[in-house]
Parts: C-alpha cells; structure tokens; sequence
C-alpha cells in the first residue's frame, strides 16, 4: 500500500533533515548509485537530532516495486552522535563509524541501488529514523525486524526521495 505510514512511522515527527550531494530531493538518482553503475551507496548527511537520540536506522525502499516494496537498504544501531554516511559503505554487517547493516531484499547484506525493470521512473525512499535506544539485534536482520524493535522508540524522522529509471542514462 503506497503512501501508508509503517508502524515505525505512525509516532514519529518529521524533525529530521536528510540530504545528500549526491542527488536533489525528488531528482533522479545517478547511475553510479544503482545496479547500472557501481551500485555504490551515496553519501548521506543528517541534522537536528533530538537530545534523547541514542541511535538512529536508516531504511532505504522501492514501493514501485512490481512485487510491492523492494528493500534496498537496512542500517540500525548508527551511534547518536553520528550525522554522516560516506559514500560507498562497504556490504558487511558492521559499519566503520558504528552501527549494522541487515538483510535487503536481494538477499544481501548493506546496500544494493536502484535497479527497476525498464519503464517508468520508479521512487525510492531514504528514511531515517532517531530513536531513543539501542537495537542491538542479532544475526542476519531484516527490515521486519527492525521494524518490530524500533516500535514505540521513534522520536523523530526524517526523508528523502529519489527516482530512478533503467531508461535514463545519467
């Protein structure tokens, strides 16, 4: 269901401010951030963070999905005082500046970009979320997972937007 808000999301205030240099809010997503390119993750940077933040998820989706919402990224447990992604983080579970990576739905862990059947553009969805506590979950996690952990925890959110099209050559 496109436009319905996520357990996760139904408390959550939009305080939060996302952005990267990598594309304009709305805009479409450069190749090098998709399956077409080097599929690398674009920097990310965020600010105003309420005082209780002691972490922050990042869940990044497809809801034009041809199967309903694809999931490109899950990250939780990024440290409170954090408030940059670099580009290109490494796909393995443990991040450098702190934090996990989990399950997408290619199957792999951390990152994997845009990657549409041709057609339209389709959107994606880069949704940050400060909590006040830590996740620490176990093992392989899923966006459901961290979903179901981060329920009645979220003080604030933030979000930003993207398309893309396999059509679209930049």
């Amino acid at each position: 269901m496109v436009g319905a808000a996520s357990p996760a999301q139904q408390s959550a205030s939009p305080d939060l401010s996302l952005s990267t240099k990598a594309f304009q809010p709305g805009a479409i997503i450069p190749k090098q951030f998709a399956c077409d390119g080097l599929d690398a993750s674009p920097d990310l940077d965020w600010l105003n963070a309420p005082q209780r933040t002691r972490s922050f998820v990042l869940i990044v989706e497809d809801p034009d999905a041809p199967g309903g919402t694809w999931v490109h990224w899950v990250v939780y447990d990024l440290p409170a005082g954090t408030h940059h992604l670099r580009e290109g983080v490494p796909k393995r579970s443990n991040i450098q500046v702190g934090g996990r990576q989990g399950d997408n739905d290619f199957d792999e862990i951390g990152y994997n970009g845009p990657c549409p059947p041709p057609g339209r553009p389709h959107r994606y969805f880069f949704r940050l979320y400060a909590l006040d506590t830590l996740l620490s979950l176990k093992g392989r996690v899923t966006k459901a997972a961290v979903e179901q952990a981060m329920k009645g925890h979220v003080l604030a959110q933030g979000e930003l937007m993207g398309r893309y099209n396999r059509n679209d050559k930049r």
